[in-house]
């Protein structure tokens, strides 16, 4: 069976065939509300670190680096309980993953679907 992780903006509307929504961004989006945001999970831990996220400043032509990067984290150890854990819901469960970043193609988001439904 093929993975379903899509990827979307914390602020668009919900769907119902979203699955689990889980955000994946370390600091809670400005002006959304936990009603507003309807999550199932807050996977902070597995956001990239607060140094690379600074570094990277979502600016897409560091975003090969950012990828290579925040993939190298994922591996670390610190990440370690948190992204089993992901892998486990996405294993489980349809997954939507949130983030607050405008460019959602060019966010950890977007780097953890692709990496999900690779593996």
């Amino acid at each position: 069976m093929s993975k379903q992780i899509t990827y979307r903006r914390v602020q668009e509307e919900t769907s119902s065939r979203e699955g689990r929504r889980v955000l994946v961004d370390r600091i809670w989006p400005r002006g959304v509300s936990k009603e507003k945001a309807r999550l199932d999970e807050w996977l902070k831990d597995v956001a990239p670190s607060t140094e690379l996220r600074r570094w990277y400043g979502h600016d897409p032509e560091k975003f090969t680096e950012f990828r290579r990067r925040y993939l190298k984290e994922l591996h670390d150890a610190g990440h370690r309980e948190a992204v089993d854990h992901l892998r486990d819901l996405a294993a489980r469960h349809r997954l939507t993953l949130l983030t607050a970043t405008r460019d959602v193609e060019h966010s950890q988001a977007a780097v953890l679907a692709e990496w999900l439904n690779s593996g």
